[in-house]
């Protein structure tokens, strides 16, 4: 799998890998054995966090879900500060041109980081395909470039507003070509808004690229209003991704988990730096002081990416447990803990008693495209709510599908 290194402002990371003991000294600590514990980032990679279809509703003289001059569509998405949003639909007085934003979409923020709201129409161009000769069905075979002599902006207005919150715009297509000599139907279309790693698009020329020859899914929207292979590969091509933070790792003796207890808020003991920043340093100083906590340890020094993975060796005896955490990254505050109790002496898979938590000490955004994440160097909305498991609000991948815990 292709591997991808993660912003190192995402998280407020520690520098090193930290091993620590309780005040028991190790020599009496009878049946002393050596353990590994890794955790595995399995996750594979989308370049859209978010995508989807958008049709007009046409009239009773034309019954097809097109966009008439006069008519407005409206869909909303989520955006963090760089990302943005790319969608194409046909002009549909025309043999192959289509509409569309340049790569790599409609900026949605300033370059102060401010969102962009009202009206962007400025932002739209017209393309022609490079598939038809003119207005004619004569075929041809060009790279894509924009119409010359047609100001897009003048045909189509598009308005944004944003809601902080929830760093969710909606975005209104208006089609304002009536009366002009230009005037055309708006076909169905298609949008997307691209994941980010270090800083950077995963995709920075979505749906077409300007100056090279088309490809069939922007030929079948520009020739023919078709928009259904387009969003058939880029929902395929869609999910919520995310690195992990370097992993806390506890050996304690008893029954009660030290890290968290689902259903009670949190102890104010560090796990909120680590389910905000990714930042075990302070959790870990807790732990330490804790007198059922026999051992301390962070496994792993930076954020770590899809195909990547940390481990760490640790030391228990017989009757000990372990426990767990790590941040799901591209979040406000939710992190990966064992769920159930574990044995110290276990050996073998234990992704399955791994649950995903929501820390409840920050407002919830949709992961990887929330503004207030440490993804975006944002500062999320405080909440005072207990520890929970994340619901499905999201379309949070299964946690087989994103982390591998292994004892062995």
């Amino acid at each position: 799998m292709k591997k991808y290194l993660l912003a190192a402002t995402m998280f407020a990371l520690v520098s090193t890998a930290f091993v620590s003991c309780s005040d028991e000294d190790e020599k009496d600590m009878p049946g002393l054995a050596s353990s590994v514990i890794s955790f595995e980032n399995v996750l594979e990679p989308k370049d859209f966090v978010e995508s989807g279809t958008f049709v007009g509703m046409g009239s009773e003289d034309i019954n097809a879900p097109v966009v008439l001059p006069g008519q407005s569509i409206r869909f909303t998405f989520h955006a963090g500060k760089g990302q943005a949003l790319m969608f194409a639909t046909m002009y549909g007085a025309s043999k192959d041109w289509f509409f569309a934003p340049e790569n790599p979409g409609l900026q949605l923020y300033n370059n102060d980081g401010v969102p962009m709201t009202g009206d962007v129409s400025s932002q739209i161009k017209l393309w022609d395909n490079g598939t038809k000769a003119g207005m004619t069905d004569e075929k041809e075979d060009v790279g894509i470039m924009m119409v010359p002599d047609i100001d897009a902006s003048k045909l189509m207005k598009l308005e944004l507003n944003y809601m902080a919150s929830s760093s969710e715009f909606e975005l209104t297509i208006t089609n304002t070509s009536g009366g002009s000599d230009n005037e055309t139907p708006f076909s169905p279309g298609v949008w997307a808004v691209s994941n980010v790693f270090n800083g950077e698009l995963l995709n920075g020329m979505p749906f077409y690229e300007a100056g090279a020859k088309s490809n069939a899914e922007i030929t079948a929207i520009a020739q023919m209003g078709d928009n259904s292979l387009l969003a058939e590969k880029i929902s395929a091509n869609t999910g919520i991704i995310t690195g992990i933070s370097p992993a806390i790792v506890v050996v304690y003796t008893g029954d009660v988990n030290p890290i968290y207890e689902a259903g009670k808020k949190d102890a104010g003991i560090g796990l909120a730096n680590l389910a905000q920043k990714g930042d075990a340093s302070a959790l870990k100083a807790s732990l330490e002081k804790m007198p059922d906590v026999r051992m301390v340890y962070v496994a792993g020094d930076a954020p770590v990416a899809p195909g990547e993975k940390v481990e760490i060796e640790f030391e228990a005896t017989e009757g000990d447990h372990i426990a767990y955490a790590t941040m799901f990254g591209y979040s406000n505050d939710w992190f990966y803990a064992n769920e159930a109790m574990i044995p110290a002496n276990f050996k073998g898979d234990i992704t399955g008693k791994t649950a995903l938590f929501d820390d409840g000490t920050a407002v919830s955004q949709y992961p990887g495209a929330g503004n207030a994440q440490g993804l975006f160097i944002g500062m999320p909305e405080k909440e005072d709510a207990s520890i929970m498991k994340v619901d499905d609000m999201f379309p949070v991948p299964t946690i087989n599908n994103v982390l591998k815990v292994v004892i062995r």
